[in-house]
């Protein structure tokens, strides 16, 4: 085995919880070559990882808004960079038509994809010469490791090893004075993935009770109103100015605890290994999401609100030290 396409285009939070394939891959076949195709908007997440030989990425999204030359023109030349090698495998774990083309256009002669009633769009199976079945019973992440290895023939070892190492800033992004940050991703792309303003606040405050200096991100302008609206609630929490990818992943890489509603950049920092609170609204955290004992996790029933309590209890258990628990999962101190 000496070189592999992965194909995994969008979105933030896929393309970082796929990363560990990687580590998978280069595990099960010493000195294999790993390419990353992705698109644009994503390809500073998979140059984040070391393990990844060449990020193939093209503007793939902008150009289905904007229809612009200069995007036909980039896109024109990721087909020949995607074509400058020979693949033994092309393994698309998106399963659209996008991906599909990508898979097909590669100099793979074997190309592997979803079943078609597990593919995101059943037209993409044209491009593929062998076909794969995620295992059920298992979250979408570990459903992707357990799919290539099984496809490929090689048994999973260990935890997930995402492999992110995030661009040291010159200097910090933020000012915490001291204090532990915490970060507060209230944002979603969709309003139904939102969690109360006044939720918000409660667990702000409650953070600043812990220690922490409260940062809250923001990527539009209602989005930056509505993060206005919780910190000028909590004396000890600042909006954050607006920052890039990298910027905000290196906010993250700095701090200490995260939560916030199904958003790649809590994925992110899932994958960082930091204390971690995912809250699913109207996604389900069985599929979608992260959990870690002590270190992160997801709460949410997918249909309704968490009340404050329920991610109140999730940030005590996140900041356990489980060396202080008796067998029975209960605080020596207060035994």
């Amino acid at each position: 085995m000496k070189r592999i396409l992965i194909v995994k285009v969008t979105s933030m939070g896929d393309v970082i919880q796929a990363q560990p394939i990687v580590s998978d891959l280069k595990r099960a076949f010493p000195g294999v070559e790993v390419d990353w195709a992705v698109d644009e908007s994503f390809a500073e997440i998979a140059r984040w990882n070391p393990g990844i030989d060449r990020v193939l990425c093209a503007p793939l999204r902008r150009f289905k808004k904007a229809r612009r030359w200069g995007d036909f023109k980039a896109i024109a030349q990721s087909i020949s960079e995607l074509r400058a090698y020979r693949y033994d495998f092309a393994l698309d774990i998106h399963g659209v038509y996008k991906s599909a083309i990508i898979s097909f256009l590669s100099r793979s002669r074997r190309r592997l994809g979803y079943r078609s009633k597990d593919l995101g769009e059943r037209g993409a199976a044209f491009a593929y010469t062998g076909r794969f079945a995620p295992p059920r019973d298992r979250n979408a992440w570990n459903a992707m490791r357990e799919t290539v290895s099984t496809a490929l023939g090689y048994p999973l070892e260990g935890p997930a090893d995402h492999n992110l190492h995030i661009p040291v800033p010159a200097k910090p992004l933020v000012d915490t004075g001291g204090r532990p940050l915490a970060m507060l991703f209230h944002a979603a792309s969709k309003d139904d993935k939102k969690w109360p303003a006044d939720h918000w606040i409660a667990i702000a405050r409650d953070l600043v009770r812990r220690g922490y200096y409260v940062a809250v991100p923001w990527g539009s302008t209602a989005e930056r109103d509505e993060g206005l609206a919780i910190v000028n609630q909590v004396e000890g929490a600042e909006l954050l100015p607006r920052l890039s990818v990298t910027e905000i992943a290196q906010v993250i890489a700095a701090s200490e605890f995260v939560i916030g509603v199904d958003t790649g950049f809590v994925h992110l920092a899932h994958a960082l290994q930091k204390r971690t609170v995912m809250i699913f609204i109207a996604t389900s955290r069985e599929i979608f999401g992260n959990n870690v004992p002590f270190q992160s996790v997801s709460i949410g029933d997918g249909n309704s609100v968490p009340p404050i309590a329920e991610a109140l209890a999730a940030i005590d258990h996140v900041h356990t030290d489980p060396l202080a628990l008796d067998g029975h999962g209960k605080s020596v101190a207060a035994a």
